[in-house]
């Protein structure tokens, strides 16, 4: 009924195109007499085959028309009993395929009983040599309609095939391996995502001629000598996990030339069918920078923190936020989440409350320079471990407010440092950056001061607390960093603004470089810099068109690239180290202890009391000629203040 008004529809509407793919199915009366008349094609099959064997022109049938209509009756009766026309065909299984067996067996066992019934009853044949012809109508019979049910089941694959490699995006599957076929064999099942498995893509040249899952394999010879016009493909999807950071860089570099859209999958454990069109994603940056995560198997990192109290500052910021995540999964007492910044606050605080409820967290708003403001936390709670990550880090708006910088990233780290050696906490560490080294901004400097100032207070006679600082390079997707911005730019339209064609960068994930400083205060004896091996330093600019070509522009075409200068305080390229500081290794090859100068505390300490005084009367130039005066590496760059290196 359903393919009549559909029929009419089209025809009386005007459009004289039908789709395959909008017959739903046929009527069950319009199989039964398609399985009639093959059964009549097996019975005459039979017949005309019995008469060529027994050569002579003895008819099989004494009464032709009557045994013909006994056996398509008898069809008929098994057909209904085992309700062989009951499936859509184009979804026959293997049930369906049993039915029909059932249902072709049974007829001829009753045809073969009645006749030799007749034969015991009359003495004359039904059926001229009816066990012969019994095999072959049976045999011809249900292959028949078992063939019919296969063309019409692969028939309508393939208009589907068809179908959806035209109106969804053709893509190449990365890999050969048992991931790759799993999670193409999850594509190809799943009607509903806009993606056309066309084939394979491997490095590999043995296997030029062969297929996995009907699907072509490819080397990568033959995209680079062609284009994806030639080879009619939109994309390509590769699985993170299965490569290393150098193969998927090399792939990658070789789809962009080619203008191809990059997908990535999870791996087939972490593949959810129910949510597949969200599981498979464009290929991100981050991706690229991604290293796999330096993680030390350290049991003393869960005792030291396992029913202990924290304290951590900066809790609401990108870092700060992330070393409370991974501080709750230890299993603390209390973790006292610290910060000035209020929305930010009460979001990880709505977070952690709903992933820990069983962990005890107090969440504190409150400005690290007011000293009366924090020693009554130390006093209440006494910290066992403490983080500090609370700074102020943007670098033009610090070379704008230095007297800020002062006041937070000085006198904050000192109040801090000083309260957690008066009260006794086990460790302290504290979160640096690599422009706390040889500085070339008040940022920086302002860092590296607050290091010497906990390296110094280490050393005091009375200390029994180990302080402990890391020190590292960019984060990847922290609040106000280069890689959001980029995101920003390239979704409005462009342009993408850049300071400077050769700048270079070290980037690390968030919770690399948290897992970092959480390993650093278990690693430490006290007074170390722990510096971490950033890698290969990333060309800005080699980012920026990254980042246009995988979101699928062109750089300097759709997207433009405009520079800009350098701003206030910054450089082209930062370090990890001094070029006086020497290092040390530790158990683990990608960490390392610098061993930069340091300071006696009555110097320091006499030092920063002076700058903190001149940053209350916001004396900015006095402010940063001490600062100078504190770090003498410290030379301003494209900054106002670099008339005081003269």
């Amino acid at each position: 009924m359903s393919f009549r008004k559909n029929l009419k529809k089209k025809i009386y509407s005007g459009d004289n195109f039908m789709n395959i793919s909008d017959v739903r199915y046929l009527p069950r009366w319009v199989i039964l007499a398609i399985d009639l008349f093959f059964i009549s094609c097996a019975i005459f099959f039979s017949c005309y085959l019995i008469e060529r064997l027994s050569f002579n022109s003895t008819r099989v049938f004494n009464n032709r028309l009557y045994v013909y209509a006994l056996i398509m009756g008898i069809s008929v009766f098994f057909m209904y009993i085992f309700r062989t026309y009951s499936g859509i065909i184009r979804h026959s299984t293997f049930i369906d395929l049993f039915k029909l067996f059932l249902a072709t067996f049974c007829t001829t066992v009753a045809v073969g009983f009645i006749s030799f019934t007749y034969y015991f009853l009359t003495g004359e044949r039904m059926i001229y040599m009816s066990v012969p012809f019994l095999a072959i109508f049976f045999a011809t019979s249900f292959m028949l309609l078992f063939l019919l049910r296969l063309f019409v089941k692969e028939f309508f694959h393939l208009v589907r095939e068809v179908r959806r490699s035209t109106l969804r995006k053709r893509i190449l599957v990365v890999g050969i391996d048992e991931q790759s076929v799993a999670v193409a064999r999850a594509i190809l099942d799943n009607p509903s995502l806009p993606y056309y498995v066309a084939g394979f893509i491997t490095q590999r040249h043995d296997y030029h001629s062969a297929k996995l899952l009907g699907r072509p394999i490819l080397n990568r010879d033959k995209l680079e000598r062609n284009s994806k016009d030639d080879l009619l493909i939109d994309g390509v999807l590769l699985i993170k996990e299965m490569m290393s950071k150098e193969e998927m860089n090399s792939w990658v570099n070789l789809f962009l030339e080619k203008d191809l859209q990059v997908l990535k999958a999870p791996s087939v454990q972490k593949l959810r069918t129910s949510d597949m069109e969200g599981s498979i994603r464009s290929l991100q940056i981050e991706d690229l920078l991604n290293r796999k995560p330096i993680r030390i198997e350290n049991d003393e990192l869960r005792t030291r923190h396992f029913d202990k109290a924290v304290l951590i500052t900066g809790g609401a910021g990108s870092i700060g936020s992330e070393i409370v995540r991974q501080v709750a999964a230890l299993e603390p007492k209390l973790i006292v989440v610290l910060d000035q910044a209020e929305t930010p606050l009460y979001e990880i605080e709505i977070e952690m409350r709903s992933k820990f409820p069983l962990i005890q967290f107090k969440f504190v708003l409150a400005d690290i320079s007011n000293r009366h403001r924090i020693e009554p936390l130390f006093q209440k709670y006494n910290f066992s471990m403490v983080y500090h990550a609370a700074a102020y880090k943007h670098v033009p708006l610090i070379e704008e407010n230095p007297h800020e910088a002062i006041l937070v990233n000085i006198l904050g780290t000192k109040n801090l440092a000083t309260l957690a050696c008066q009260y006794k906490a086990n460790h302290f560490v504290m979160v640096s950056t690599d422009k706390a080294v040889k500085p070339t901004n008040v940022m920086g400097a302002s860092k590296r001061a607050a290091e010497l100032f906990v390296q110094a207070l280490q050393n005091t006679p009375a200390n029994e607390t180990k302080f402990i600082t890391t020190r590292f390079g960019n984060v990847l997707g922290s609040n106000g960093s280069v890689i959001p911005h980029f995101k920003k730019q390239i979704e409005a339209g462009g342009p993408i603004t850049i300071t400077h064609p050769d700048i270079v960068r070290y980037f690390m994930t968030i919770p690399e470089a948290c897992d970092l400083v959480l390993q650093a205060g278990t690693m430490g004896h006290g007074g170390e810099i722990f510096v971490f091996d950033m890698g290969e330093p990333v060309k800005i600019l080699d980012l920026a068109t990254r980042m246009i070509k995988l979101s699928g522009y062109e750089p300097h075409i759709d997207i433009k690239i405009i520079y800009t200068g350098l701003r206030p305080g910054e450089k082209l390229y930062e370090e990890l180290l001094s070029d006086d500081a020497t290092t040390l290794p530790t158990h683990h090859e990608k960490i390392l202890i610098s061993k930069d100068p340091d300071m006696l505390f009555d110097e320091i300490e006499s030092l920063t009391n002076q700058i903190i005084r001149a940053a209350l009367r916001r004396e900015k130039v006095e402010v940063v000629q001490l600062l100078k005066s504190i770090v003498p590496e410290f030379k301003s760059n494209n900054s106002i203040y670099e008339v005081l290196d003269k």
